[in-house]
């Protein structure tokens, strides 16, 4: 009955498979002189980055945590679907401004500026780096553990892994999407066939097992105080979490794709494959009664194969996980090619990202190859402080971009990206237990945190000093207004008219009104770029290093030391975002408000003109 039905399982899993593999740009696709890759490609690019984590997480969680484990790892993997979402989010506000790939860098950047950008950038390059390191060392020893080989041949296989998968990015991500996708159809029938041989064989007790591990889980939550559940709760999450890193790979490789709807088809495929296989598979293991998890540490999954299915079964999961390995290097590759990218273009570097025939950014996976060999020849025999440090910096990255969204949406609202927002409270919850995450975290593992924060210190020492002269808000300084150009309109304008002010949002590209006595003011920020100049009467001035606020009343007090007797209406957009949007956005309206009384001499007028009413502005 157990071999029919794996069988049959793998039958069905290969006609599937050979359908898909019929369809036409199933991977990539021309458009614009451009290849680009789907939805698909980039989700499964990430999903052999996350993949690899079935075959570590469950015995290191297992020590951390011990059998309550499998639990926490189904709550994560349900808290990391939410975080997927704000993810998704990510990818739409920097669409909606015009950004294109840089992930985590380009929305702190954003949002909090060069500052954290440059930590952001440092946390998340230094788990790439971590990752292509321990992922090639973990592939060469699960590949040879069969075998008896000297130390050079080792470490030749060390670089060979390395360049063989440089090489894949050199010659065009087209033909990385197409080797990777072989790779996933041969991780798919091995993993479903070793979860239905364990669904088909379990042990003695192993139900009883999963009853005592949910109990241990809701004892541990509610048997003392709250400070005790909650400190059980952040203690277990931040034994599991490192089960899902890379998640953060598709919004950092969002400029393959056309649009931040694929992103959104990419998180949800994860959410359906290694957001249900992960946990599974840890539950399935786990509570196993015939395991020695103390003798099999190192080659728990493989074991488990072997026990479900024999010894051939187990060489096929040990080489299966040599390969999913050797795709998180190259995940790696993929996404840290795609940072590296953003900030050179940035910052003026263009010769770094000079691309060859197949539109490969081959001189940026050069000198990644480069240093990811160089980081393993000092400390392939040492992994575990590296790994420490991975972890730090990758709830450190985290804790960055969702700091950054709830920022961003208490400030701004959700008006301007209609199509797609998340709850703000929510996302709020979620940085919160990331916070408290990284804080256990450091605390721990205080000599990973140590060199995490030193090499975060280097990278902004670094970065101050470029972008003290490549800065591209230098540029985009140099399309602002002067506001004594304000001044000069109004003094030719007729004294006997009362003068207007319209402040227009950036979105906002109606025509304008030709009219001497009147001007539009539109306040932008430099880091998102400039908006069109829509006419002789619209001004562009910046909001750098202050609120929006400070900016208004700062061009107020400038107008009424010239024009203190003058007749000046200004008028304000009326508000139309959510109740919920408002309030998030209070402490600003509040200082709008209280222009009125700030200056008495002028008029002030909130208002909303409709379809009909700009149509006749637009006329008269």
């Amino acid at each position: 009955m157990k071999i029919t039905l794996i069988v049959v399982l793998n039958l069905g899993l290969i006609g599937l498979f050979v359908y898909l593999l019929k369809k036409k740009n199933l991977l990539s696709f021309m458009d614009g002189g451009k290849w680009w890759l789907t939805w698909l490609s980039i989700a499964i690019i990430t999903l052999m980055d996350e993949l690899t984590s079935v075959f570590y997480v469950a015995a290191e969680s297992y020590l951390i945590v011990g059998l309550a484990a499998f639990v926490f790892i189904i709550a994560t993997s349900i808290f990391v679907r939410f975080l997927s979402s704000r993810m998704v989010e990510i990818a739409h506000i920097l669409e909606h401004h015009g950004i294109r790939g840089g992930g985590v860098y380009s929305f702190s950047y954003l949002v909090l500026g060069p500052t954290m950008s440059f930590a952001a950038v440092a946390s998340i390059l230094v788990d790439y780096i971590l990752t292509a390191a321990i992922s090639t060392v973990a592939a060469v020893y699960n590949g040879s553990s069969f075998f008896h080989l000297p130390i050079y041949v080792i470490y030749g296989l060390f670089f060979a892994v390395i360049w063989f998968v440089a090489s894949l990015n050199i010659i065009g991500i087209r033909e990385n999407a197409r080797f990777t996708f072989m790779i996933f159809i041969a991780a798919a029938m091995v993993l479903m066939t070793l979860i239905l041989s364990a669904i088909m064989s379990p042990s003695d007790g192993q139900i009883a097992k999963v009853s005592e591990g949910f109990h241990l889980s809701w004892t541990g939550l509610t048997g003392g105080s709250l400070f005790d559940g909650a400190s059980f709760f952040i203690f277990g999450f931040a034994g599991v979490i490192l089960a899902y890193s890379g998640i953060e790979s598709v919004v950092q490789t969002a400029g393959l794709v056309k649009s931040w709807k694929d992103i959104r088809k990419a998180y949800i495929f994860l959410a359906v494959t290694v957001g249900i296989v992960t946990p599974l598979i840890t539950m399935l293991v786990l509570t196993r009664t015939d395991i020695n998890f103390a003798l099999h540490e190192d080659d728990l999954i493989t074991y488990f194969g072997t026990v479900v299915n024999g010894p051939w079964f187990g060489y096929v999961v040990g080489a299966l996980a040599s390969f999913t390995l050797i795709m998180a290097v190259n995940t790696a590759f993929v996404a840290s090619s795609e940072l590296l990218e953003r900030v050179a273009h940035r910052y003026g570097f263009h010769w770094l990202i000079k691309t060859n025939k197949a539109d490969s950014l081959y001189r940026i996976h050069i000198i990644n190859a480069t240093l990811f060999s160089v980081i393993i020849a000092i400390t392939a025999g040492s992994q575990e402080m590296l790994a420490h440090m991975y972890a730090v910096g990758l709830v450190a990255s985290f804790t960055i971009n969702m700091g950054a969204l709830v920022y961003y949406r208490y400030s701004r609202g959700s008006e301007e990206i209609p199509d797609y927002y998340t709850s703000r409270t929510g996302t709020f919850i979620i940085f919160a237990l990331l916070l408290a995450c990284f804080g256990f975290i450091a605390f721990h593992k205080w000599q990973g945190f140590v060199l995490w924060a030193i090499t975060v210190t280097i990278f902004q020492i670094i970065g101050f000093r470029v972008a003290k002269r490549r800065a591209p808000e230098i540029e985009q300084f140099k399309k602002t207004d002067n506001p004594m150009d304000i001044i000069f309109r109004i003094a030719e304008a007729d004294e006997a008219k009362p003068f207007h002010f319209y402040f227009r949002r950036v979105q906002d590209t109606t025509p304008l009104l030709e009219d001497k006595n009147v001007a539009y003011v539109t306040f932008y920020s430099p880091r998102s770029g400039s908006p069109p100049k829509l006419g002789p009467n619209h001004y562009l001035l910046t909001i750098f290093r202050e609120s929006l606020s400070r900016r208004l009343v700062s061009l107020i007090h400038m107008l009424q030391y010239d024009f203190a007797d003058r007749k000046i209406i200004f008028h304000l957009g009326w508000p139309t975002s959510s109740w919920l949007d408002r309030f998030s956005t209070g402490v600003m309206v509040f200082s709008i408000m209280r222009l009125p009384r700030r200056f008495p001499a002028y008029s002030f007028v909130m208002e909303y003109d409709g379809p009909e009413a700009r149509i006749e502005n637009t006329n008269a």
